[in-house]
């Protein structure tokens, strides 16, 4: 091999290699900015952000001090007009001339009022007795109806069932605190499987109002589309939500992308504005038009910001 042949190899390998640090360059370049994003400056969950987790608001400093601002109205007590009891202090002897001031004449009331728990709360338990009642012309014996409220011998009424729901899928808490709670307040002993035997009758019968906010939700101008994992059974899930500002619709499914949404129903028939987070399940459906959150366009230009 000659010296000007030689020479080329090494410039063609020179050129070569100049070409792959090149694109190494490009990849780390695509690496560090990929490991730049989390919750704070790109569409990803917070549960990905891991321990180095970035709290920077998005929201600027208004100026104001901290605390309520002058000419907020604020929250108070109010004294009621019919309280469930009046409690008279009247003084026993003047202070001047020792005089009794039981039976003086009231000049003016002080009002103040406490709101407060009954003493002792505890369950109110009624007995439905069903009478056998004999005819006096035949002899015949009829039997009083217990109420729809009273299937079985001993059972909680709809109003405990109602708490008990309401503690477990509105606060929420987890059941076990639900029985620690009850138990603590007001002695009762439930089982877990009572609880969820409970959440489950009120899903039946909330089924006519859940058909009613999807039908609703499905002719509204504009909706709100996200999804976040939960844990179900110890298992990985997806909760859905499909809202307005005054309807909201969640839905469980274990998975995330579109045979979660085509399940739910609403999306797939939608034609107004989905308003979400640039989710690719979200942008298949063609029928409405889509719009990102503005959270996101933030997220992404507070990304620009700081690269």
């Amino acid at each position: 091999m000659t010296a000007e042949e030689r020479i080329a190899d090494l410039e063609a390998l020179v050129a070569q290699q100049r070409e792959q640090i090149e694109q190494l360059g490009v990849y780390i370049r695509e690496l560090e900015a990929r490991l730049a994003k989390d919750s704070h400056n790109s569409s990803k969950p917070p549960s990905s952000d891991g321990l180095k987790r970035k709290t920077k608001s998005l929201r600027a400093k208004s100026g104001k001090k901290a605390g309520g601002q002058i000419g907020h109205r604020g929250e108070t007590l109010h004294l009621v007009a019919a309280p469930d009891a009046v409690v008279e202090h009247r003084p026993r002897h003047c202070p001047q001339c020792q005089t009794p001031l039981t039976d003086a004449d009231v000049v003016l009331r002080e009002r103040r009022q406490v709101h407060e728990l009954p003493p002792g709360v505890r369950l109110q338990i009624t007995e439905h007795q069903a009478l056998h009642v004999q005819c006096p012309s035949c002899a015949h014996v009829r039997v009083g109806a217990f109420p729809a409220e009273a299937p079985s011998r001993a059972q909680y009424g709809s109003g405990v069932r109602a708490v008990a729901v309401y503690l477990v899928e509105q606060q929420p808490l987890p059941l076990g605190r639900v029985q620690q709670l009850l138990s603590d307040l007001w002695r009762m002993r439930l089982g877990r499987g009572t609880l969820v035997g409970w959440i489950a009758q009120a899903a039946r019968v909330l089924q006519p109002v859940e058909r009613h906010i999807t039908e609703a939700l499905s002719q509204a101008p504009a909706l709100h589309h996200d999804e976040t994992g939960v844990r179900r059974a110890g298992r990985l899930a997806w909760a859905h939500v499909t809202s307005t500002s005054r309807l909201t619709h969640y839905a469980i499914h274990p998975k995330r992308g579109r045979e979660a949404l085509e399940r739910i129903g609403i999306l797939p028939h939608y034609r107004g504005v989905s308003v979400h987070d640039g989710w690719s399940s979200y942008r298949a459906y063609t029928a409405c038009r889509h719009a990102l959150c503005n959270i996101h366009h933030l997220r992404e230009l507070t990304y620009l910001e700081e690269q």
